[in-house]
């Protein structure tokens, strides 16, 4: 890899992009030299607090030789026509997570590879979490035995600040709220921790006072090829935290953050709490362990530079994404049959012949 940063540009230039942005100002890998936004007023805003250069237009972004990838944080129905004018351009793409609105077009950014020969990258943050790592590492050095149970929370109070003039609020846009928006999260980590995801049951309720159309609580299960089982909980509606505990036979592991410290992750070792408890007396023998100080926003950034540089698919792929896109529309046709479990493989048979139709 050229020791040059890679330039990329990045479209939309909302709170995300900031603070992607900021982390990005962070390394010698990469550096954004474009933003684009349809608003002028962003796109003055951006490029005096960043000093990042405003892009006149998508065209113009596009049209640049030096650019090589693409960061997109566009609203979620506007991934698949940005990343595919992307992808038509030559540019690899990187796309916040999840990788589209709907499976289907999640599964036609994934066809972009093949059509375009462009990488595509997801952000699934959460799983290069230094806790979610270590856990990782435990277990693929056999610490904790064979793991059989996983269970995992990311919850926040989003549903309570909903009003109508935010995308969040509606059903086709936020599918499940917190679901699409809080435990994909942990159905993409907790498939890396876990491996293949084969069925999913899951219900919700709608708790929130202030009537955005969404659900605002979630529970679900996930039964793993190997049968291991998994739970994940999300309420929107409650102060934030993203959790981990994995339970294997011969020890556990548990791992919490503290979510105040989500958007500035530089700080997150602070006051993260990592455990392990080893053996079936183990309790009172736990050992604290300390994380070293990481980002994770930087740490994907600098994988998205490397896809650019060598053209070669990364660990946060769109296959991935749309693994866990499916954990969320399993999930919702489960709500809607009461909990009864649905297969993984059927809905993105389900989906895949729909775009083939």
């Amino acid at each position: 890899m050229s020791t040059e940063p890679v330039k990329v540009g990045i479209v939309g230039l909302g709170r995300w992009a900031k603070v992607l942005t900021r982390a990005a100002q962070k390394s010698d890998k990469l550096e954004i030299v474009a933003g684009y936004s349809r608003s002028q007023e962003k796109r003055s805003a951006f490029e005096a607090e960043f000093g990042v250069k405003a892009a006149p237009s998508m065209e113009a972004m596009l049209a640049d030789p030096e650019i090589k990838g693409v960061i997109l944080t566009v609203p979620n129905e506007q991934h698949l026509p940005v990343a595919e004018a992307v992808a038509a351009a030559g540019k690899h793409v990187y796309t916040e997570k999840p990788i589209a609105n709907t499976l289907e077009s999640g599964l036609e950014i994934e066809n972009l590879l093949g059509k375009y020969g462009v990488q595509i990258m997801v952000g699934h943050s959460a799983r290069l979490l230094k806790g979610a790592r270590m856990i990782k590492e435990a277990i693929d050095r056999g610490e904790l035995g064979k793991v059989a149970f996983i269970e995992a929370n990311f919850s926040n109070e989003r549903a309570l600040e909903l009003t109508p003039d935010t995308w969040r609020w509606y059903r086709d846009k936020a599918p499940g709220g917190p679901l699409s928006q809080l435990a994909i999260h942990q159905f993409d980590t907790v498939h890396f921790i876990g491996g293949e995801i084969a069925e999913v049951h899951s219900i919700a309720s709608k708790l929130s006072p202030v009537g955005a159309e969404v659900d605002d609580q979630s529970m679900t299960l996930l039964r793993f090829a190997d049968g291991k089982l998994a739970y994940i909980g999300s309420c929107w509606t409650s102060p934030g935290i993203f959790s981990l505990r994995v339970f294997g036979q011969a020890g556990l592991m548990h791992y919490e953050l503290d979510f105040n410290s989500w958007d500035d992750p530089d700080k997150l070792h602070e006051t993260s709490t990592l455990y392990i408890q080893r053996g079936k007396d183990g309790y009172g023998l736990r050992e604290d362990l300390a994380m070293p100080q990481a980002n994770m926003f930087q740490d994907e950034l600098e994988m998205f530079a490397e896809m650019c540089a060598m053209g070669q698919p990364v660990e946060l792929s769109a296959q991935s994404g749309n693994v866990a896109l499916a954990v969320v529309y399993a999930a919702l046709e489960s709500v809607d049959k009461n909990g009864a479990g649905v297969a993984i493989k059927d809905v993105l048979n389900k989906s895949r012949a729909k775009i083939a139709a």
